[in-house]
Parts: structure tokens; sequence; C-alpha cells
């Protein structure tokens, strides 16, 4: 049972790395781009009728004219929540998602890590009170064994 909860927890952990999912603006659909923090329904419904109407987004300077209400701020915002246009993400915000993303990695793979070691401590000492019950048990027959 411990194992168990030991595993579903470095499951969970491990999972967290993919919170910073990259979302490609040309390919998206309404519930992808919600996924994005800073895009709500009305923003996406934005995007996907500009998208509609006038194709695929060029690059950032032309998703920023197109959608209205994505100025600099913005737009490095979006990108550094994983938002793309043509797999890119915005020049300067670019360095900062990568290094969320890593830090977010290095931190889950050093959490699976401790539970992992966890896990095998716990396995340890179980296989230890085992054999500590086993020895007892072997010893015990021993002695009755002996005293008839």
């Amino acid at each position: 049972m411990f194992k168990k909860l030991i595993l579903a927890v470095a499951a969970m952990i491990a999972t967290m790395g993919f919170a910073f999912a990259q979302v490609d603006v040309n390919k998206a659909d309404a519930a992808a781009l919600d996924s994005v923090k800073g895009i709500g329904p009305a923003m996406s419904k934005t995007i996907l009728d500009e998208r509609k109407k006038g194709g695929d987004f060029k690059d950032w300077a032309d998703f920023q004219k197109r959608v209205k209400g994505v100025a600099d701020k913005k737009a490095a915002a979006l990108s550094e929540a994983g938002l793309q246009v043509n797999g890119q993400a915005r020049p300067g915000a670019a360095a900062s998602a990568a290094s969320k993303a890593s830090s977010a990695s290095a931190a889950s793979k050093a959490s699976m890590a401790s539970a992992a070691s966890a896990a095998s401590a716990a396995s340890k000492a179980s296989m230890a009170s085992a054999a500590s019950a086993a020895s007892k048990a072997s010893s015990a027959s021993a002695s009755a064994s002996a005293k008839k």
C-alpha cells in the first residue's frame, strides 16, 4: 500500500512538468487556447475568428497586429504561458519560459528521485521486518523443538 501511495505521488509530480505545454495559435481550438494563462473565452473566440478571416498568423508581430488587446506586454506574458505562433515563442520571452520549464522539470526529477528512494527504503524496511519476523519464528520453533 505504501508503495502505491509513493508511486501515485511520484506520478503526480511527474505530470506537473506538463503544465508548461506549448499551444500553437495556428493549430489550437478554443479549449486549447483557453488553457493558456491569460486567454479567456472572449480572447480565444477573437483569435479563432481572426484566424478564420485572415488565415494563419505569420509571426508574433502579425498576431499582435490582428488580435485586438495584445500589446507587447500581453504578448510576452502569453508566450511565457506557453502560447506560440508558428511553433515559435515570442522573442525575448522564450528564455524565461524555457527556464521555468527546465526548473519545473528539475524539481520534478528531484521529487521523483526522493520518492523512489523513499519507496526503496520502505521496501528494504519491509523486507528487513519480514526477515526479522521469520527469524524470530524460526528461533521460536527451534526452541520449542529443543524443549520436547
